[in-house]
């Protein structure tokens, strides 16, 4: 697809980037049905890795194919395909340049039980995201954590390799572990603290969860309020999460969660999304947990959303 305003518009605020890095940006941007209109719809599969292979896929056993979400993501017409190294591997050539890829590079695992120190493993590198053809690294990092700091001087370390080869970064910042509550973990505070801080560490995409209207920092309700933040709307928090990322100079873009039997909540979700100026969403569970014609048609209506058209 011929390059769009909105996507040059874009590009033009990543100013340290080599052409190799805005290219395999642009690759995203301009794939699949959102091409060129500065919105995203990904598919990611790392669900396996996080939370086992039964509670990911048993709910649809044709998922337990890696070719299957590939496929999926093809024919919804998503933008990229977000994956672990194992099942990129299962498809790369089979779907060789059909859809961005982008390889995620780390993952936890529900066995361990750190809670206060949550990390994440490093099971991948940026070489074996360029033999895969991939567009894009991914890494999660978890601030707030006692192992945060780890996580990221590794991010430092991977995203410099990637930038240095032409690749883009994408970060999924999800604040968790060391103080912070179970709510605190989606607290409007938290989450735009937590995008921030990808932004501050390089990142060309930043993905985080849905926030909430909760305060979790003490010293952050006083300025909350001192200085009057609108919270009160999903669209209003994603606004400010956007703001949190360089008044909007990079892209970010939202978590879909767990799998929602409430489709009209979901929808009205990607509404606030879209709204509040976000870039759009990250969907895995409500996408592949469905049957495939279902999930086609509910990741078709979210694409109609993101366009303005529902």
């Amino acid at each position: 697809m011929p390059m769009t305003e909105s996507v040059r518009r874009i590009l033009s605020a990543y100013e340290s980037d080599t052409p190799g890095t805005k290219a395999n940006l642009a690759r995203i941007l301009l794939s699949g049905r959102l091409a060129g209109t500065g919105k995203l719809l990904i598919l990611p599969v790392d669900q396996g890795f996080e939370h086992g292979p039964a509670r990911s896929f048993a709910p649809n056993p044709p998922a337990y194919d890696p070719h299957y979400h590939f496929r999926l993501a093809i024919d919804a017409g998503c933008n990229a395909f977000a994956a672990p190294l194992g099942l990129l591997e299962a498809g790369a050539d089979s779907f060789a340049g059909l859809i961005p890829l982008i390889l995620k590079v780390n993952s936890a695992n529900s066995l361990a039980r750190d809670r206060l120190g949550a990390t994440q493993a490093l099971t991948a590198g940026v070489d074996d995201a360029l033999r895969l053809g991939s567009a894009a690294i991914g890494m999660t990092i978890y601030p707030g954590s006692d192992s945060a700091y780890g996580m990221i001087e590794d991010l430092r370390d991977l995203a410099a390799e990637a930038k240095a080869k032409g690749l883009a970064v994408v970060v999924w910042s999800y604040p968790r572990g060391g103080p912070l509550t179970a709510d605190g973990e989606t607290a409007a505070d938290v989450v735009a603290y937590g995008a921030h801080m990808a932004c501050l560490l390089g990142a060309h995409v930043v993905k985080v969860k849905l926030p909430t209207a909760r305060i979790e920092q003490e010293e952050a309700k006083k300025v909350y309020a001192k200085t009057h933040i609108e919270l009160g709307t999903l669209a209003q928090r994603v606004a400010h999460v956007v703001q949190a990322c360089f008044n909007g100079r990079r892209i970010v873009i939202f978590s879909g969660g767990a799998a929602k039997d409430d489709l009209a909540a979901l929808y009205d979700e990607i509404r606030a999304i879209r709204d509040g100026g976000g870039n759009g969403s990250i969907i895995g569970r409500n996408s592949f947990q469905r049957p495939r014609e279902q999930a086609l048609e509910m990741l078709g209506k979210i694409i109609d959303i993101l366009q303005g058209k529902a």
